[in-house]
């Protein structure tokens, strides 16, 4: 099933599938002749309103591929208000002569390599969209640009995917900090923190794999530090005893988990049972920070728990608005990746109004450009419009967003920033403080 969203709903209730809000499929979305490849006579933006084939568009339709069920659809709920809140302030303003309207062809992954590589496919070869968020899960990002993506002109844009290996794919881009300078960051904290034994558990998917060598490189290659176990453990076990086991049996003072909330649920009930939280301290990535693990643990079980997830920068005006408007709007505080979907929304939105077609050719063009300098400062794409209008170019435009600078450099990689959180009383608490990879 698809929900095609073009502006802001207000979400009937507390689960993903509240969004359900049609916005009205495009009549004529210019690929029902099956090209979609040449240049036609128009372009959206100011010849005729082409999309390649001479039809007219009535609007802008590119897709997202994000996890409404399974074990990442809390992550993926967060996704789906940044693109609500993005697609209000687009669409208030609209792109190209004509003021379309962009909306986003929303499938579900499932939180699976499966499910995300098949709505890839209907996607880009039935519906022929030229630009594809996708996805939360490192792997199931991966999976669709090899399977579906590379060798096409598509874009794609992995909106919550942090893992380290994306690097090594130029052509998907994120808005999301590697991976490999969070591994980083949690090592040195680890080590600073009076730890010089630490155990890591990862989730046995790319995500996994790469943070976890990122934090067992840096901890022992830069620090010093010995590594007394590095193991996976497989998504949606119903115990994860065996594994808290062995880690037990090293003389490890501190755990880092690198997993999902599902898995971390269990894996923290376990180690409740068997008195481990007393024992060592916990660390933690991005992803073991959610609502739906404290509701379903037992308090106590998770104090000495401390992580690092992806931040916006400090005192950063731009975030601070994007959060009151955002609790305002939901009832709760954002996390950083809505803020990361918001911008990289608004990367393709100036990038449509920037090109002179609308393909990914030409949007892959001009991305890059608008999240860096040395162009003007904007914070929103009604600013970028006017200095387009005004016959700018996307270098005249360095778009600092909710979720920091963007930046995008030859790999596709933004600038990273992290803040520090820990639990207190069974309620996550955000420190004060931001660490930077690079000042490591």
């Amino acid at each position: 099933m698809s929900d095609k969203i073009s502006r802001r709903k207000v979400l009937a209730g507390t689960g993903v599938a509240a969004i359900g809000s049609f916005a009205g499929c495009l009549e004529d979305s210019g690929n029902g002749n099956g090209n979609g490849n040449g240049n036609g006579n128009g372009n959206g933006n100011g010849n005729g309103n082409g999309n390649g084939n001479g039809d007219a568009l009535d609007s802008y339709t590119v897709g997202m591929i994000t996890p409404e069920t399974g074990t990442l659809a809390p992550y993926g709920q967060y996704n789906l208000r940044g693109l609500e809140m993005a697609l209000e302030d687009i669409n208030a303003v609209g792109i190209g002569p004509d003021d379309l309207e962009l909306e986003v062809s929303v499938q579900d992954s499932e939180s699976s390599n499966e499910s995300g590589v098949n709505a890839a496919q209907r996607l880009i070869n039935q519906d022929d969209v030229p630009m594809l968020f996708a996805a939360v899960s490192s792997g199931v990002s991966i999976a669709i640009h090899e399977s579906v993506v590379q060798g096409t002109d598509v874009v794609q844009i992995a909106q919550s995917s942090s893992g380290a290996s994306l690097t090594n794919y130029p052509d998907l881009l994120r808005p999301v900090p590697s991976g490999a300078g969070k591994g980083a960051v949690m090592a040195d904290m680890m080590y600073n923190d009076g730890h010089d034994t630490i155990a890591i558990t990862w989730i046995n998917n790319d995500y996994g794999d790469a943070t976890g060598d990122a934090i067992e490189s840096y901890f022992e290659d830069e620090l010093g530090g010995t590594v007394a176990y590095n193991g996976s453990h497989d998504p949606g076990e119903s115990s994860y005893a065996g594994e808290l086991s062995e880690m037990a049996e090293t003389d490890a003072t501190a755990w880092a988990f690198v997993t999902y909330a599902d898995e971390a649920t269990v894996m923290f009930n376990n180690a409740f049972d068997q008195g481990y939280n007393e024992e060592v301290d916990y660390y933690g990535a991005e992803s073991v920070i959610a609502d739906t693990i404290l509701e379903n643990t037992e308090p106590g079980s998770q104090e000495t728990l401390k992580g690092v997830r992806e931040g916006p920068p400090a005192d950063s005006e731009v975030y601070d608005d994007f959060a009151e408007r955002f609790e305002a709007e939901y009832g709760n505080s954002p996390t950083v990746f809505s803020a990361y979907v918001y911008d990289a929304v608004h990367w393709v939105a100036m990038a449509i109004e920037a090109s002179d077609e609308f393909t990914g050719s030409a949007i892959a063009e001009h991305i890059r450009d608008v999240t860096r300098p040395p162009g003007e400062e904007v914070r929103s794409f009604e600013a970028a419009k006017e200095i387009l209008q005004d016959g700018g170019t996307p270098d005249d435009i360095d778009f600092v967003g909710a979720g920091g600078p963007g930046q995008l450099d030859e790999n596709g990689d933004p600038v990273g920033v992290y803040e520090v959180y820990e639990v207190e009383d069974h309620e996550y608490i955000i420190r004060d403080e931001t660490i930077s990879a690079e000042d490591l």
